[in-house]
């Protein structure tokens, strides 16, 4: 088994604050998106660097407060300026909108590649809280974040 490391998420301050808004735009429901960036290692063993080169706000189409489904459009649309800029998607954001910035049991089941990197923000407070996870096999790690 590959050991299960969690890498340190790179955000620039203005990705960090197209992130921030996007979530404050989506109140009262959860907002959500997704990250790119570079990816290493085999076909078989393949880790997301942690380095995010672009950030794509999405819309949530469970449009709920509770639970978040990133747009499905909006997926494809990442993907594929992602793939033309020689990166991937490497992760996914949401808001919480009265909790804590912590992967809920629902954000565990639904965490759809152990290679990706889960950037949850709270809302709940009068200052936002972003924090990064890996998730694998039910398992949770947290990323370090810094600001470049």
């Amino acid at each position: 088994m590959t050991e299960f490391v969690s890498p340190t998420l790179r955000l620039t301050e203005a990705q960090y604050d197209r992130i921030v808004a996007h979530c404050y735009d989506g109140l009262p429901d959860e907002a959500c998106g997704l990250l790119a960036g570079p990816v290493v290692g085999s076909a078989v063993d393949r880790s997301a660097t942690g380095a995010v080169s672009e950030v794509y706000p999405a819309a949530n189409a469970d449009a709920s407060a509770r639970t978040y489904t990133v747009d499905g459009r909006d997926y494809l649309r990442a993907s594929r300026d992602a793939e033309a800029g020689g990166n991937e998607i490497v992760g996914v954001w949401h808001s919480h909108t009265h909790t804590d910035p912590y992967p809920s049991p629902t954000d565990v089941r639904s965490a759809v590649d152990p290679m990706w990197v889960y950037v949850i923000v709270s809302l709940r407070d009068d200052v936002p809280m972003l924090r990064a996870y890996r998730i694998r096999d039910g398992l949770i790690s947290e990323c370090q974040v810094e600001l470049v």
